[in-house]
C-alpha cells in the first residue's frame, strides 16, 4: 500500500489507536504531537509494529497551527483529530480554545489544499456538537441526526466553564472544516462520535470511557459530565473505540463522499445505562445519586455511515463490559 496519511493528536487516545490500525493495515503514518521531547508519548508510539519503517514523527500544537504543514505535506488523507482542551495562557494570537481550535481547522485545510497531494480531510468532530434541542431551547426534538446543531445560546444544567467551552469548540470547529466542501477543493468528512468506550490502548484510557462507566465507578465528578453530555446532546450516543478507528479508516478506502455523519452505536439515557449494568450483575449497586431519569424519547435518526456500507461491531454492552474490566468493576454483562 501506497497510502501516505497524516493524524494529528496522534498522542492521545484515539489517535494513537488510529496510528497503530493504520500501520497494521499498511499506510504510511505522519502523526503530530504537541511535544517530540515527552518520551512518555513519542516512545508510546515508536513502539508500535511497523513503527520504525512506515512513521513519522513531526511536532505541532493547535495554537501553532503552521506547524502541521509540513506533516502533511506529501499525504493523501489528513484525519483531524487533535483538538485543544486547555487555554494556553501564553499565546497572544487567540483569546481561548474555541478560537484555537476554528483558527486550527481553517489552517489545517488550506494546508491541505496547498500540499497539491491532499484529497481527503477526515474530521473527529463530536455528538456535543450535535444536540437535540430546539434552537430556542424550549423542548427537544424526536430524533437525532445530522441536520441537528448545538444551540450556544443556552445555558445548560451541570455545566462547568471548561464543558462550555468544549460544546461551543467543537460546534464551531466543525462548522468551519465542513465549508471547505462548498468550495470543491477539497473532499472534507465529518464524523460526528458518540461517547467511545472500549477498552485502553497500551497505557492510555480514554477520558470518554471513565465518563461513560462513571455510574459504576461512583465518580461524581465524571458523572456531572455524563450528566452535561445528556442535557447537551438528548441522551447519550455510544461508541466503541474499535468501531469509531474502522469509521474513520472506512472513509478512506471508501472515498468520494463528503459532509456530516453520526457515528455511534446505540443512544441511551444515562439512567437506562445504570439499568443496564446493574440488571446484568447484581454485586455492584449504583446508588441513587447516579441515577436520574430524563424521561426523553429521543430516537436515533442517522443511518448515513451504514447506507454506504458501514456496520458496527460492538453493541452499548459490548463496549460497557470493555469499559469496566479496566476499572475493577465486576460486571460480567452478555450481550442481547
Amino acid at each position: 500500500m501506497n497510502t501516505k496519511v497524516c493524524v494529528t493528536g496522534a498522542a492521545g487516545y484515539l489517535g494513537s489507536a488510529l496510528v497503530h490500525k493504520l500501520l497494521e493495515k499498511g499506510y504510511a503514518v505522519h502523526a503530530t504531537l504537541r511535544n517530540l521531547g515527552d518520551a512518555s508519548k513519542t516512545g508510546l508510539l515508536k513502539a508500535l509494529p511497523h513503527a520504525d519503517t512506515r512513521l513519522l514523527l513531526f511536532q505541532a500544537d493547535i495554537y501553532n497551527p503552521d506547524e502541521f504543514g509540513p506533516a502533511i505535506q506529501g499525504c493523501q488523507v489528513v484525519f483531524h483529530v487533535a483538538t485543544p482542551l486547555q487555554h494556553d495562557a501564553s499565546s497572544s494570537q487567540y483569546k481561548n480554545t474555541c478560537e484555537a481550535a476554528v483558527a486550527g481547522v481553517k489552517t489545517i485545510a488550506e494546508s491541505c489544499i496547498k500540499s497539491g497531494t491532499v484529497k481527503q480531510l477526515i474530521y473527529t468532530a463530536s455528538v456535543v456538537a450535535s444536540s437535540a434541542l430546539k434552537d430556542d431551547g424550549s423542548g427537544y426534538k424526536d430524533t437525532i441526526d445530522e441536520s441537528c446543531w448545538t444551540p450556544l445560546n443556552v445555558s445548560y444544567r451541570c455545566a462547568t466553564d471548561f464543558l462550555t467551552a468544549y460544546v461551543r469548540s467543537k460546534t464551531l470547529a466543525e462548522k468551519e472544516v465542513l465549508r471547505y466542501n462548498d468550495e470543491k477543493k477539497l473532499e472534507v468528512v465529518s464524523l460526528v462520535c458518540g461517547i467511545v468506550g472500549g477498552y485502553k490502548f497500551q497505557s492510555l484510557i480514554g477520558e470518554s470511557m471513565r465518563v461513560l462507566i462513571s455510574q459504576a465507578t461512583k465518580d461524581k465528578m465524571r458523572y456531572q459530565t455524563l450528566r452535561f453530555l445528556e442535557e447537551v446532546i438528548g441522551k447519550i450516543p455510544v461508541l466503541h473505540i474499535e468501531d469509531v478507528i474502522d469509521a474513520h479508516i472506512f472513509c478512506v478506502e471508501n472515498p468520494g463522499f463528503t459532509g456530516r455523519f453520526l457515528c455511534a452505536s446505540d443512544l441511551l439515557k444515562s439512567e437506562e445505562i445504570a439499568t443496564l449494568i446493574q440488571s446484568r450483575c447484581s454485586e455492584s449497586k449504583i446508588p441513587d445519586e447516579f441515577i436520574e431519569d430524563s424521561n426523553r424519547d429521543i430516537r436515533w435518526g442517522s443511518s448515513k455511515l451504514e447506507e454506504l456500507g458501514f456496520h458496527y461491531k460492538y453493541d452499548a454492552v459490548m463496549t460497557l463490559n470493555d469499559s469496566l474490566q479496566y476499572f475493577k468493576v465486576p460486571l460480567p454483562l452478555e450481550s442481547s
